[in-house]
């Protein structure tokens, strides 16, 4: 019989890039003695950043953190489309008689604060026909998901050079960076997808509180993990 350790708390890990997240679970979970673990909102394999894991009791609290502001950074190429609505798939140039200028890009982006309307990605996690949306996506069976309400508290351009858009915002459950590349290039007439992204927060769970795999001990043990009240107090003194 298999015993597995009694472990309970919140491991905040910076992710790395070409990792899954629940791979990132699978290591964290063995190295903690196989304790129950879970993550708090899925980072895909090239994005970075901030990934709450759940050990034993604190799993139960997942949904509250999944329910959290996020965080992002991202780099929007404006040059192309992608099946992905990133890097990974395969690139659709588009031409642009003009490239848009900064205060285009400005102006574009606030058609995206607020409640706004979001088509999620065909390659993403959301179940259809009991099966992952990417799953049918692989498959040569994209689906066009419907759109629905998500909240985009802020959004700001940080950088900008022709075709690359750096963009930063604080979003709410449920919205997808990659549906923001697409929608953005087309509301600019211009290609559209994800070069490169970030989350920098969850909650109140910083960067700055975020640890590599590589820099954590082959062995977490109590003292390299958050307890789940000091967690709770963080979030209810953040208001999250």
């Amino acid at each position: 019989m298999r015993i597995e350790s009694d472990l309970t708390g919140i491991f905040i890990v910076d992710k790395e890039l070409g990792m899954s997240s629940m791979r990132v679970v699978e290591i964290a979970r063995r190295r903690a003695g196989r304790a129950k673990a879970g993550h708090a909102g899925t980072l895909d394999p090239l994005a970075t950043g901030v990934l709450v894991v759940a050990f034993g009791r604190a799993t139960k609290s997942i949904d509250r953190l999944m329910a959290t502001e996020k965080k992002y950074e991202t780099e929007v190429d404006l040059s192309a489309f992608t099946a992905t609505d990133d890097r990974e798939g395969e690139r659709r140039e588009v031409e642009v008689a003009r490239p848009p200028t900064r205060d285009d890009v400005t102006n574009a982006l606030r058609l995206f604060h607020g409640d706004i309307q979001q088509r999620p990605p065909s390659f993403s996690a959301i179940h259809v026909q009991g099966k992952r949306a990417y799953q049918l996506a692989r498959d040569d069976q994209p689906q066009e998901l419907p759109a629905r309400t998500v909240r985009v508290h802020e959004i700001a351009l940080l950088e900008y050079e022709w075709p690359i858009a750096r963009i930063a915002m604080r979003t709410g459950k449920g919205f997808y960076v990659r549906s923001l590349a697409r929608d953005l290039g087309v509301a600019l007439g211009t290609g559209g997808h994800c070069a490169s992204l970030r989350r920098t927060a969850v909650g109140p769970f910083t960067e700055q509180l975020a640890r590599r795999l590589g820099d954590v001990p082959e062995l977490i043990d109590a003292s390299c993990v958050m307890t789940l009240e000091a967690a709770l107090q963080l979030m209810e003194s953040s208001g999250a």
